[in-house]
């Protein structure tokens, strides 16, 4: 059974991606048709699902995850008897447990919890994992980031029929919008480009993080020249351009946030501005659940110097926080459990609640617990990063694209403060660079160097990569 009203390509394209990936697997190096088969899978599979009895549904996440896991088990099993647990590990493990604690403690029983458990796992620890198995080297996340940069400029021509057009694609392709329609509207006119992927916002910060991988990689010459005989730097100019004409001030805000970031962090030598975008969301959580801020000098300030009606939007996202906070702290450590316990409702039993922020739907779902476990799996291990990685090698061939995907780790959290979208490429990241972060200093300097010395080979249309060593509850967005 379909989760959404589609056509008959929506469970052709779900299950079409198993020999897709068998055939990658067969096609090219086990590592590259890893990358090949996230970047591709998240990109162009549908916003849909499968509804088989006694497993999860199999939807655009679980069939890249579950379907990469099988097929690189079956072709590359010895790389698998490499991988051991690390205490870095166990904030991701926590939060791939904490819904059984969920279910356990609100009384949803054993097996509620298990089906939980098994859902969050697949979504955050199986990514997680294949990133350590497969990105646990400069190279291998300098081969990652330029997938995602391909990737991106893949999407170009669809983003600007859906321009021009309206959001139409995922319609024409497989039978039904995955958003509402309104939401890809713009202000002043235009619209906000969704193609594949669940939202327009979703699409837009891809877009942004393409741009964000591509403009550092070719400073510090890990991208080629020339990708398919086009010129690099004008295949990122298109792409920058087309970028800003979707419209999307959240991602365009992010994206100069982390340029900004990663360039005056390595000029001044310092990690600190990373640091503090670390610190923002542990900072916005506890200001938030304790109620010395409450928001409405942001959205006075957003009303007097910017828009009225974003600040209207903003405050209307404070309010609906402030009562879900008070829901939230009125159940266990480990929240209230799924199906919509969380959420706030009349007596009548309407739904009172609008629930935006991946943070406050994990505060509510999964506590205090789960919360300190999310932020502990995506910060933690960039935070390593940066006590171990000196910003002076921030712009040194090789490290570019461990740094990019440190500095998007960190303000995919603060984008979290606002909105919850769920990407399984971001944790490939997380695990990658954990995997790096777990090799001996000698071991990561000697990969630095076969990398900057050539061993790195990523080419096109020539598609095999040399290794030099063994190595969801969103319902609203925000612009």
């Amino acid at each position: 059974m379909v989760d959404n009203v589609g056509n008959i390509l929506v469970p052709v394209t779900l299950f079409g991606f198993i020999p897709f990936v068998k055939a990658l697997f067969k096609r090219f190096d086990p590592r590259l048709a890893v990358a090949i088969a996230f970047v591709a899978g998240w990109m162009f599979l549908p916003v849909a699902g499968l509804k088989v009895k006694g497993i999860p549904a199999y939807n655009k996440i679980t069939a890249i995850s579950m379907v990469v896991l099988f097929w690189a088990r079956q072709f590359d099993r010895m790389r698998f008897d490499r991988l051991s647990f690390s205490s870095i590990d166990l904030p991701m493990l926590l939060w791939c447990i904490a819904p059984f604690f969920s279910s356990l403690f609100n009384g949803l029983g054993v097996y509620d919890g298990l089906s939980q458990t098994m859902y969050q796992t697949i979504t955050w620890g199986v990514p997680y994992a294949i990133g350590r198995l497969y990105f646990s080297d400069t190279e291998g996340l300098k081969l990652l980031g330029t997938a995602i940069f391909i990737g991106a400029v893949a999407y170009i021509p669809f983003c600007w029929f859906e321009l021009v057009m309206s959001p139409q694609i995922h319609r024409l392709t497989y039978g039904f919008h995955q958003h509402d329609f309104l939401q890809t509207l713009r202000d002043g006119g235009g619209f906000r480009p969704m193609v594949y992927m669940d939202h327009g916002l979703m699409t837009s910060t891809w877009m942004a993080l393409g741009i964000f991988l591509g403009a550092w990689l070719l400073s510090t010459n890990d991208l080629p020249k020339k990708i398919l005989s086009v010129p690099t730097k004008l295949l990122l100019t298109a792409l920058t351009v087309t970028f800003l004409m979707m419209k999307s001030y959240g991602a365009i805000f992010l994206l100069v946030l982390g340029l900004i970031t990663v360039f005056v962090s390595n000029r001044l030598k310092t990690p600190l501005l990373i640091l503090a975008l670390l610190a923002t969301p542990l900072l916005y959580a506890y200001t938030r659940t304790t109620g010395i801020w409450d928001g409405t000098n942001l959205s006075s300030f957003v009303a007097e110097k910017l828009s009225p009606a974003r600040a209207q939007s903003l405050q209307f996202r404070f309010d609906n926080e402030a009562i879900l906070i008070r829901k939230a702290l009125e159940g266990t450590v480990f929240g209230w459990g799924g199906y919509g316990r969380s959420r706030v409702f009349d007596e009548d039993g309407k739904d009172l609640s609008v629930t935006d922020g991946l943070w406050i739907i994990t505060l509510g779902q999964n506590g205090i617990f789960g919360l300190m476990a999310l932020l502990a799996a995506i910060q933690l291990p960039v935070f390593f990063y940066l006590m171990r990685i000196r910003p002076e090698r921030y712009n040194l061939q090789s490290w570019g694209a461990p740094t990019v995907m440190a500095v998007f780790l960190a303000t995919y959290m603060i984008d979290g403060l606002l909105n919850a979208m769920i990407n399984p490429v971001y944790m490939l990241f997380n695990g990658g660079i954990v995997g790096l972060l777990l090799k001996p200093e000698a071991e990561m300097s000697i990969q630095a160097s076969l990398s900057s010395s050539g061993a790195f080979a990523f080419e096109l249309p020539k598609t095999r990569f040399i290794p030099s060593i063994s190595p969801e509850e969103s319902s609203r967005f925000i612009s």
